[in-house]
């Protein structure tokens, strides 16, 4: 193998058509860097990841996707503090240190949902009120980018434990969260034409729905909130926006 290459990638299962392979090997192609490159790894079982990552020499960091951004965790050297709030970890630094490679973990979800939201609401987003719907790794990178922009929010899910449920969902409820997140994977893969059961009829113009999945552009659930008359917001500005921290990271 050549020494001078780098190597950056996604580990997840399955990763099909990685939007992080071309969004970065176009970033190398245009930057010149023809030693790097980036690709896709379906690690089918986590337990494979050791073997894994002795066998890639060349690499230097890589993302995480779904369903590893939790058990990559017990593998990791160290974790940064909002990765570690959320127990999540989506972007991994590779450090070589003389005796072994260190792998610390960070979650640059928050930063990307943070900002892509930040672009389409106004100076008062303190006083929105929010719906976060899910419960899972996706949804608390979501609420912990919410705290940060002092934004208050309820969980939805269906799960008592988690807040509110679905069918406590009333129109006078929808109607006064001006901002409704879909955290789930309803709509996407092979949930694709689903979407999360809520009280689409209450949702208005002066509504704003915000959907993390990007592939479909258009989700069931940013359909059914179009034709409400909502503005709506799909996940691949906070996707770009998170590549391009992981980035920040694997090369400062």
């Amino acid at each position: 193998m050549d020494k001078n290459i780098v190597t950056y990638g996604l580990i997840g299962h399955p990763v099909g058509h990685s939007f992080s392979a071309s969004f970065f090997n176009d970033k190398f192609s245009k930057e010149g860097l023809v030693n790097d490159f980036y690709a896709a790894f379906d690690i089918e079982q986590i337990s494979d990841f050791p073997s894994f990552f002795e066998s890639q020499k060349s690499l230097k960091g890589f993302n995480v996707t779904s369903p590893w951004k939790e058990e990559i965790i017990q593998f990791l050297d160290d974790i940064m503090p909002d990765a570690r709030d959320i127990s999540a970890v989506n972007c991994v630094k590779i450090i070589n240190d003389s005796d072994k490679r260190r792998l610390i973990g960070y979650n640059t979800d928050i930063y990307g949902f943070r900002e892509s939201l930040r672009c389409v609401c106004d100076k008062r987003a303190d006083k929105i009120s929010t719906l976060v719907l899910g419960s899972g790794g996706a949804s608390r990178a979501v609420k912990k980018a919410l705290e940060q922009l002092g934004i208050t929010f309820s969980s939805v899910s269906r799960d008592p434990r988690n807040g509110l449920i679905y069918g406590e969902l009333t129109p006078e409820i929808i109607a006064s969260n001006k901002l409704i997140i879909n955290a789930t994977p309803l709509g996407m893969g092979k949930l694709a034409g689903l979407a999360p059961s809520i009280p689409y009829d209450s949702i208005g113009p002066d509504h704003l729905c915000f959907d993390l999945i990007y592939n479909p552009e258009e989700t069931e659930f940013l359909r059914l909130c179009r034709e409400q008359g909502a503005r709506t917001k799909n996940g691949l500005e906070m996707l770009r926006l998170q590549a391009l921290k992981s980035w920040e990271i694997w090369t400062t």
